[in-house]
C-alpha cells in the first residue's frame, strides 16, 4: 500500500473518494483539516488549499467541499478502529497517534475533574498531521555537531512548518546508529506529543536508530529526569522546549554530562534571547551549536549554523548573529 492509500483509508467514505481523485504528491502534504460545516482544507508545501468535491485544489472557499458532522464522526471511528476509548490517555492531550505515525489533533468539548482534563466529547475539529521521514536530511549538518569525536549541545531554531522535527528525527537516527567516523551512542528521546517517534501501541513508526530509547507521551521536564535516572543516555533529544520546568530539567541533564539536542520555535538567536524564559540559555551559552531553519525550498532547509559565541559556521564565511 502506498502512502496515499495508507492515509486516505482513515477518512469517511465520501471524503476518501474525494482524496483519491487528488493528483498531488502526498509526500508533500503536511496537514488535512476537517471542521464540522466548514471547508475541507489541505496544507501542501506550506500552502493552504481548499479541496473541492471533484478532488481538485482551489484557493476559493466557495468551491470547497463542506464537511458534515456525520463524516467527521465516521472519520474518527475509522481513525480509532471503532475503539476511541482506547485512546483516552492520548485524547487528554488533544491528539491520537495512528499506524504510520500520523498524528491526529482533535478539539471539542473537554470533560474535566479535580485532576484536570479527563476526556473529550463532541469532537468537531480534526487536524491530520502527516508523519514525514526524510532519511539523510541531517547529513549536511552533522559535521558541525561534533567536536573531537563528541556530540555538542545543539538547539534547532525554526519557525512553524519548516521541518525542525523532521531534522531532529534524522539527527537522532544518525547519532544513534553512528555515521562516518563517529560511533553510535545511546540516545534518550522524550516524545511528549508523539511526533518524533510516532509510537503506535508502544512501537515507534519512525526510524530513530538502534541505540534509541523513547518515553512516549511524557512531559519533557519529567521525561528528561527519568531518562537520566533509568536509561543512562549519552544524548537526550526533546522537541519544542519553552517552559521554566524544561530549562530546569535541561540544566540538570547538562550537569550530569549528558548532551542535549532540542528544538524551539523562533526565527533567530535574538528572537530566543528576547523570550524571558529562554533568555538564560543564550546568555549563559548553554548550547554549543545553533541551527537556524527557514521555509525556503525543501523542508528542513538550513539557513545558518552558529557556535555558542554567535560566530557563523555556515554558510562558510565570517559573520555573527544579531546582538
Amino acid at each position: 500500500m502506498d502512502r496515499k492509500e495508507e492515509l486516505i483509508k482513515i477518512f469517511s467514505k465520501d471524503i476518501r473518494t474525494i482524496l483519491r481523485r487528488l493528483t498531488v504528491d502526498f509526500q508533500q502534504v503536511q496537514e488535512i483539516r476537517l471542521r464540522v460545516q466548514a471547508p475541507l482544507l489541505m496544507i501542501c508545501n506550506n500552502l493552504e488549499f481548499y479541496i473541492t468535491p471533484e478532488g481538485t485544489l482551489s484557493k476559493r472557499a466557495d468551491e470547497a467541499y463542506l464537511v458534515s458532522r456525520q463524516e467527521l464522526k465516521e472519520t474518527l471511528e475509522y481513525m480509532s478502529s471503532y475503539s476511541l476509548y482506547a485512546f483516552e490517555e492520548e485524547m487528554k492531550q488533544g491528539f491520537i497517534t495512528i499506524q504510520g505515525g500520523h498524528r491526529i489533533g482533535i478539539a471539542g468539548k473537554t470533560i474535566t475533574d479535580e485532576t484536570g482534563i479527563r476526556t473529550m466529547k463532541f469532537i468537531s475539529f480534526i487536524n491530520v498531521r502527516l508523519s514525514h521521514q526524510v532519511r539523510g536530511c541531517a547529513s549536511a549538518v552533522l559535521p558541525y555537531l561534533y567536536e573531537c569525536g563528541r556530540i555538542l549541545h545543539t538547539l534547532i531554531i525554526s519557525p512553524p512548518r519548516c521541518g525542525k522535527t523532521t531534522l531532529l528525527r534524522d539527527i537522532i537516527r544518525q547519532v544513534s546508529n553512528g555515521t562516518g567516523p563517529e560511533a553510535g551512542v545511546t540516545v534518550g528521546v522524550v516524545d511528549e506529543r508523539s511526533e518524533i517517534g510516532a509510537c503506535y501501541q508502544g512501537i515507534p513508526q519512525n526510524e530513530l536508530g538502534i541505540r534509541t530509547d523513547i518515553l512516549d507521551c511524557c512531559p519533557k521536564a519529567q521525561g528528561m529526569m527519568m531518562l537520566i535516572r533509568t536509561m543512562s543516555p549519552q544524548v537526550i533529544a526533546v522537541d519544542e522546549i519553552g517552559s521554566r520546568e524544561d530549562l530546569e530539567a535541561m540544566e540538570y541533564v547538562m550537569n550530569c554530562g549528558c548532551k542535549l539536542i532540542a528544538t524551539v520555535h523562533g526565527s533567530s538567536i535574538e528572537d530566543i534571547r528576547q523570550k524571558p524564559v529562554l533568555r538564560k540559555l543564550v546568555m549563559e551559552r548553554w548550547f554549543e551549536r545553533y541551527i537556524l531553519l527557514n521555509n525556503f525550498g525543501k523542508i528542513g532547509n538550513v539557513d545558518q549554523i552558529y557556535d555558542s559565541r554567535g560566530t557563523r559556521l555556515y554558510p562558510i564565511g565570517s559573520g555573527s548573529c544579531d546582538g
